[in-house]
């Protein structure tokens, strides 16, 4: 078990709840932009962190560079979160958490997707069981 696990899941909670909050007041059939700075103003009012971008270092069989990694949100460097307001959650969605999530080393990541009647139908939890990202 990755050794963030505990607090990820913890977040993960108060995370539904933001997201939830932010649908309630919104609904469905905005756009992904919207949604995401919306969530982010919820993070501040629960004095949580939250990350939109960052440079991340990447190890590729011995050669090292940085690139700008353009995820969604990054709560408390635990939790990744992908924000969709889409018809269908599709495999790729999830693939490209996944990634994101070995990449920064992040335990835990929900794709959140906001075009949902209820929020809580449009979510899906991605766990890394590997903190290498094997």
């Amino acid at each position: 078990m990755h050794p963030k696990f505990a607090d990820a899941d913890r977040l993960s909670r108060e995370a539904i709840g933001a997201a939830i909050e932010v649908h309630r007041i919104l609904g469905p059939g905005l756009l992904e932009t919207i949604y995401e700075k919306c969530l982010i103003r919820e993070f501040e009012l629960r004095g949580i962190p939250v990350l939109t971008q960052q440079q991340v270092e990447i190890e590729y069989k011995g050669s090292t560079f940085t690139e700008p990694l353009k995820f969604d949100l990054l709560v408390d460097g635990v939790l990744l979160l992908e924000i969709k307001a889409v018809e269908k959650v599709l495999p790729v969605h999830k693939a490209q958490l996944l990634s994101y999530m070995k990449l920064l080393n992040v335990p835990l990541g929900l794709v959140l997707n906001f075009h949902e009647m209820k929020l809580v139908d449009g979510i899906s939890r991605m766990v890394l069981q590997d903190p290498k990202g094997n």
